[in-house]
């Protein structure tokens, strides 16, 4: 990754901490305050899904052309994308329980999300349970395009034909007529940027790592 996409992740993530928490927002009912988490829990999702796309297009590339390489980039960002759908739960979670009254409410797309992240726990213990590196590699790479393909309607599709308390969902009205201003859009654009440069950086560094290791277990 380039030097100048990490300073401008930081830079970026720096900037979106600062002004997320101190910029004036729109004062809606129930809402209120709490409207800052869109700054965090929306570009957590965003990076997910953006970080999982990388895991299938490169899930794609190793069947066409099996390199161990694109193997280990399609389970790194799965594991990076991964770790962002958990930080988003969370971040939703406690958004929830000041909005909504409780942390969990059975919410269509609550209840999406994690059932999509099940799919995607489960790639993980499929990865585990295989010693054979290149029956691993084609069957994970075999099993992330169908978990790719079920989180898209579990998060996408079904949640916005079902009742559903999320903005957008259900018949009810979407962030721009909550009056997502100019104000709250020089904070939420950039934090979308930031998290996903951050996601990675994060993936980039892990790539990095493992073939570190398996050099020096080469080595050894």
């Amino acid at each position: 990754m380039k030097n100048w996409l990490k300073i401008s992740a930081v830079v970026l993530l720096v900037y979106v901490h600062i002004a997320g928490l101190l910029m004036d927002v729109p004062r809606l009912a129930i809402l209120n305050e709490t409207i800052r988490a869109l700054y965090f829990h929306v570009p957590m999702w965003f990076g997910m899904v953006l970080l999982y796309m990388l895991s299938v297009y490169h899930a794609v590339r190793y069947l066409r052309h099996p390199e161990h390489g694109r193997d280990i980039q399609s389970m790194t960002y799965a594991h990076v994308g991964t770790a962002f759908g958990i930080l988003g739960i969370i971040t939703g979670m406690l958004w929830a329980n000041y909005t909504w009254g409780s942390p969990w409410h059975g919410d269509p797309k609550q209840n999406g999300a994690a059932i999509a992240l099940l799919v995607y726990l489960a790639y993980f213990v499929l990865r585990g349970s295989l010693d054979n590196e290149e029956q691993r590699a084609r069957l994970s790479a075999v099993y992330n395009i169908f978990a790719f393909a079920a989180m898209i309607p579990l998060i996408f599709i079904i949640p916005r034909i079902t009742d559903s308390m999320h903005p957008g969902s259900g018949g009810n009205p979407g962030f721009n007529a909550y009056d997502l201003d100019s104000r709250m859009r020089l904070v939420f654009y950039p934090a979308v940027i930031a998290w996903f440069l951050i996601g990675l950086w994060i993936a980039s560094l892990r790539i990095r790592i493992i073939k570190m290791e398996e050099k020096l277990a080469d080595l050894s």
